[in-house]
């Protein structure tokens, strides 16, 4: 008798959030990426920077460390594969090594999506973690970038989303009004329970500006955006970066995929991106 032919397994679609800060992803991307992650889709957990500066009472190798075991613990949760940070607070520079160690990473991840900050948003660490992420995709099919050879480049498709700012406006104050909307209300409860890892920037918040302002802050951020939307109850925001040098002009697959928990506004109407 013939052998009966397998059938191809498709690879599994990935996604990567690149952060700032310890504590970044919860607050503006995580309810994404747990939809994605609900989708099919294998989720990659990165800051590109340590949480150094994040206190004023540990010693930097105290704060590092603890910080780091926040964002290992927030992952670990969600399920979710954590990547080590590259640099120091305020060291978030758009320089070629920092670029070639982005880099590294998204080769080796290889995604179909990257979640990132946006160009607009209040703080210089954050603008230059979005750019690193941004030209690191970008450069992910260059053979000659100085990475790691275990890593090959590769040209894959990549469509990159930039989250909304903490502030909610850009460093002029003025609002930033996302273009694609990501229903959230399913995740919140995880989403919820990945910021509350980060035990060492609740204690300090909790202290500056009441009980439970890290919570608040994060679910007033869902409501906002949901009511924003038109169309669900708590949301994330995001604007998809141009498409060119990463893939073709209607590669959109965090609209496509998430179907009917994702929605796109009309370009037009969106004041911001006119």
């Amino acid at each position: 008798m013939p052998t009966a032919k397998k059938k191809a397994i498709a690879p599994k679609k990935k996604v990567i959030a690149v952060g700032c800060h310890p504590d970044d992803i919860e607050f503006m991307m995580s309810g994404t990426l747990l939809m994605l992650q609900k989708a099919g889709y294998e989720v990659h957990y990165m800051t590109v920077a340590n949480g150094s500066l994040g206190t004023d009472k540990l010693s930097r190798e105290q704060i590092v460390a603890k910080r780091r075991s926040e964002c290992v613990a927030a992952a670990k949760l969600a399920g979710m594969t954590y990547h080590e940070a590259l640099c120091d607070d305020i060291e978030v520079f758009y320089t070629y090594d920092l670029i070639c160690k982005v880099a590294e990473v998204i080769r080796a991840v290889d995604p179909d999506i990257v979640l990132t900050h946006g160009p607009y948003d209040y703080m210089e660490d954050h603008v230059c973690t979005g750019r690193l992420a941004v030209t690191a995709a970008f450069c992910r099919g260059m053979t000659n970038l100085r990475c790691r050879p275990d890593h090959p480049a590769t040209l894959k498709e990549v469509a990159v989303y930039h989250s909304m700012p903490h502030s909610l406006t850009d460093p002029l104050r003025r609002p930033v009004i996302p273009e694609l909307y990501v229903n959230i209300s399913s995740v919140m409860k995880m989403k919820e329970d990945m910021l509350r890892c980060h035990a060492s920037q609740k204690e300090w918040l909790d202290v500056s500006q009441g009980n439970d302002a890290y919570i608040e802050e994060l679910t007033f951020r869902a409501k906002y955006f949901g009511k924003m939307s038109g169309k669900f109850p708590e949301a994330e925001g995001w604007i998809r970066h141009n498409h060119l040098g990463f893939g073709a002009e209607n590669f959109n697959p965090l609209l496509k995929d998430l179907g009917k928990n994702a929605f796109m506004t009309p370009r037009e109407s969106n004041p911001f991106l006119n």
